[in-house]
C-alpha cells in the first residue's frame, strides 16, 4: 500500500551542511567521535529498516486493530507488530541515543530524531511503544533513585520493557490538579495504589516482557491541585532480585479505546486496584518529574507529524506524476496520453508543495532542536548548556503545535491530489490525515502549547528568551541584508521579526489590563512565531542552495524552489494570523454564554 522511501539526502543537507553537526559534536566531549561516516551509516540503516520492516505493516495494522481480551485483561498488537519489535530491539535501535553507562549506544540526540522521524512516516502507531518508553527512560534517568536505575534503566535501554505515561483520568486532561488516584505508603518503602486511568498510550500490549508505568498519584494528606501530585514507577509485572520478572502487579487494561486513528496503537482504560508502585523524587513534586517525560514528548509528537507529513507528500507525488486527468491550460504537455499528468496543474503543485515544504522546515526545525538539547546535556561550558536550555524550553510548544498543525494542513493537501481515490481506505492516503489529527490533541492540546508559548515561556520572563532567539535572527539579516539574492528572503524574514516584536509588547501591554487577551491571541500568535522561526531556517537554507545552484545537483534547485514556494504561499498567513491575536478579546467574550 503505497510507498515509504527515507529522505535520506534532504536529512544529510539539514544534518550536515545547515546544522553542521559535525563540527557541533566536537564541542561536546561525548559524542567528539561521531563524524559523517557514523552518521550516514546510521541513516542508511535506518531507512532499510523502516522501510523494508515497518512500513508494510503501517495499513494492515491500521485494519486490523488491538484486540483486548476482557478475561485475561491482555492485549495482542496487530500482525507482523510484535516480530518487527524484536528485530527493532535485535538490532540495537532502542539503545541508540541511551547511555552507554545502561547498555546504550551513546550517539546524540540529533541522530536519533532523524531516525524517528523515519519510524514516524512508516509507522506511526507502531512507533509510539517504543517511543514513550525513551521518555521514561529520560525521567528516571533525571529523577530516579540509584536502585530504580540500576533495575529499570538497562530494560527500557535494550527494550526489553517499555514504558507509558498514566496521567489523564475521566474527569481530567489537562487540569491534573483534579486528579483522585491515591498512593498509600507501605511499610517496605512502597505504595499501593489505586484509581482509574483513560487515553493510556501502549498501556498494555503483548511486544515486551514487561511494561513501567509511570503514574502520578496523591499521597495521603497532599495539598489540593497540582501542588499535591506525586509521580510513581508501577511495573506490569514486579521485578526479581535478579532483574527477571516476577508476580503480576494489579495495574490491568480494562479496555481499549475505539479512535479515530492510529488503530495499531493500544490506547487503554487502565485501572489500578491496590497496585504496588516505588515514588520518582520527592513527594507532592511529581509534576517536575513527569515534565522530563512530557517535554520528550511533545517533542516526539512533532516528529509524529513531521514524519506523517513527508510520507503523505512522497505518495501524494508518485499519485500527481501517474494519475492522467485534463490537458494543462497552457497546452498539452504529454501528446502521447489521452490526458496529461495531474502535476502539470498550478493547484495540484500547490498541494504538494505545501506538503514538501512543512516538510522540510519541520526537519531543519526539529533537527535544530535536538542539536540544542545535546548541547544542553553535554556541554562543558555551562553558560551554553542554560543558554540551550532555555532555546529549547521556548521552542518545544512550537514544535509541538506548529508542526501538528502544519501536518493537518499537509496531509490533507495530499489526500486530496488524489481526489476520490485518497478517500477510498485501500490507496491509504485517509490513514495519515485519521492518525495526524490526534497529534494536535494528546500530550496538551495545541491551545494548552500556545498558552504556554505566550504566557509562559515569553510573557513570564518579559521576553527574554524570545529576544536572545531573536537577536540570531536580527544577526542573520544584518550579515545578509546587502546581498541582492538573498533579498527575497531576508526582507520577509526582518519584516516579520520586527512585527513579531510589536505584536508582543502590544498583547503583553493588554494583558496586565486583562489576562483573557493572553487567551485570546495565543493560537494565531504562536502559528506566527513558528512562520518566524521556519522562515529564519528556510533563508539559511536558500543562502546554502544559492551558492551550490550551478553545482550539476539539482537537489539545490529544488531546495531553493521550496524555500520560495514557502515565503510566496505560505508565510503571507501571518498578515491575517496578526490581525487575528490583536482583535483582542471582546469578540469572543462578549457574547454571554446562554446566547450561544
Amino acid at each position: 500500500m503505497g510507498q515509504y522511501v527515507a529522505p535520506i539526502r534532504d536529512m544529510q543537507f539539514v544534518l550536515h551542511e545547515f546544522l553542521n553537526v559535525g563540527e557541533e559534536l566536537k564541542a561536546l566531549p561525548d559524542y567528539a567521535e561521531v563524524d559523517a561516516d557514523i552518521i550516514n551509516q546510521v541513516l542508511e540503516e535506518g531507512g532499510k529498516f523502516t522501510s523494508e520492516v515497518l512500513f508494510p505493516l503501517n495499513h494492515s495494522g491500521d485494519r486490523e486493530g488491538c484486540k483486548h481480551d476482557a478475561v485475561t485483561k491482555t492485549v495482542t498488537t496487530p500482525k507482523g507488530f510484535k516480530e518487527a519489535y524484536q528485530q527493532y530491539v535485535e538490532g540495537g535501535w532502542a539503545a541508540l541515543a541511551c547511555d552507554p553507562e545502561y547498555g546504550g549506544q551513546g550517539l546524540p540526540v540529533v541522530l536519533n530524531n532523524s531516525f524517528y522521524e523515519m519510524l514516524n512516516s512508516a509507522n506511526q502507531a507502531w512507533t509510539m511503544y517504543p517511543g514513550l518508553s525513551h521518555g521514561a527512560y529520560e525521567c528516571l534517568k533525571e529523577h530516579g533513585t540509584d536502585e530504580q536505575k540500576k533495575i529499570y534503566l538497562p530494560k527500557l535501554v535494550s527494550g526489553e520493557w517499555t514504558g507509558t505515561m498514566c496521567l489523564t483520568e475521566p474527569h481530567c486532561g489537562t487540569d491534573l490538579g483534579l486528579l483522585r488516584t491515591k498512593a498509600i505508603p507501605q511499610a517496605d518503602g512502597s505504595w499501593d495504589i489505586t484509581g482509574a486511568k483513560i487515553f493510556i498510550s501502549a498501556g498494555e500490549h503483548d511486544m515486551s516482557e514487561n511494561i513501567l508505568h509511570l503514574v502520578l498519584a496523591r499521597v495521603p494528606d497532599a495539598p489540593e491541585g497540582s501542588k499535591g501530585i506525586s509521580l510513581f514507577l508501577v511495573p506490569k509485572y514486579l521485578p526479581k532480585a535478579d532483574g527477571s520478572i516476577g508476580e503480576r502487579n494489579p495495574i490491568t487494561c480494562g479496555a481499549i479505546e475505539e479512535k479515530m486513528g492510529i488503530h495499531g496503537n493500544s490506547t487503554c482504560q487502565m485501572n489500578l486496584d491496590g497496585a504496588k508502585g516505588w515514588i520518582i523524587g520527592q513527594p507532592n513534586k511529581g509534576l517536575n518529574a513527569m515534565f522530563v517525560f512530557m517535554n520528550a514528548a511533545r517533542l516526539g509528537v512533532g516528529m509524529q507529524s513531521l514524519g506523517l507529513t513527508e510520507v503523505a507528500y512522497q505518495n501524494a507525488l508518485v499519485y500527481a506524476k501517474d494519475r492522467i486527468q485534463m490537458r494543462s491550460l497552457s497546452g498539452v504537455k504529454a501528446p502521447d496520453k489521452a490526458a496529461d499528468p495531474i502535476i502539470v496543474h498550478p493547484d495540484v503543485r500547490r498541494m504538494l508543495l505545501t506538503g514538501k515544504a512543512y516538510a522540510e522546515g519541520a526537519r531543519a526545525f526539529t533537527s535544530y532542536v535536538a542539536l540544542q538539547i545535546d548541547r544542553e546535556l553535554h556541554h562543558p561550558d555551562e553558560e551554553v548548556r542554560k543558554e540551550a536550555a532555555d532555546e529549547v524550553a521556548l521552542l518545544t510548544p512550537i514544535v509541538k503545535a506548529f508542526i501538528t498543525d502544519n501536518a493537518w494542513i499537509a496531509t490533507s493537501e495530499a489526500m486530496q491530489v488524489y481526489g476520490g481515490h485518497g478517500y477510498i481506505s485501500e490507496w491509504g492516503m485517509e490513514q495519515y490525515v485519521r492518525d495526524a489529527r490526534i497529534n494536535l490533541i494528546y500530550e496538551g492540546t495545541n491551545t494548552i502549547q500556545s498558552l504556554d508559548l505566550l504566557g509562559r515561556k515569553i510573557l513570564g520572563d518579559n521576553g527574554a528568551k524570545l529576544r536572545k532567539f531573536g537577536e540570531k535572527i536580527k544577526a542573520f539579516v544584518e550579515d545578509n541584508g546587502t546581498d541582492e539574492a538573498m533579498s527575497e528572503f531576508v526582507t520577509p524574514l526582518g519584516d516579520l521579526g520586527d512585527k513579531v516584536t510589536k505584536l508582543t509588547m502590544e498583547i503583553g501591554m493588554k494583558a496586565f489590563q486583562n489576562p483573557d487577551e493572553v487567551g485570546a491571541a495565543c493560537v494565531p500568535y504562536l502559528r506566527v512565531v513558528g512562520h518566524m522561526v521556519y522562515s529564519y531556517f528556510f533563508a539559511q537554507m536558500a543562502k546554502i542552495a544559492l551558492a551550490k545552484q550551478d553545482s550539476g545537483d539539482n537537489f539545490y534547485k529544488a531546495k531553493l524552489a521550496t524555500a520560495r514556494f514557502y515565503f510566496a504561499r505560505l508565510q503571507p498567513e501571518t498578515a491575517t494570523l496578526i490581525r487575528q491575536a490583536r482583535s483582542g478579546s471582546a469578540n469572543l467574550m462578549a457574547l454571554d454564554a446562554d446566547l450561544f
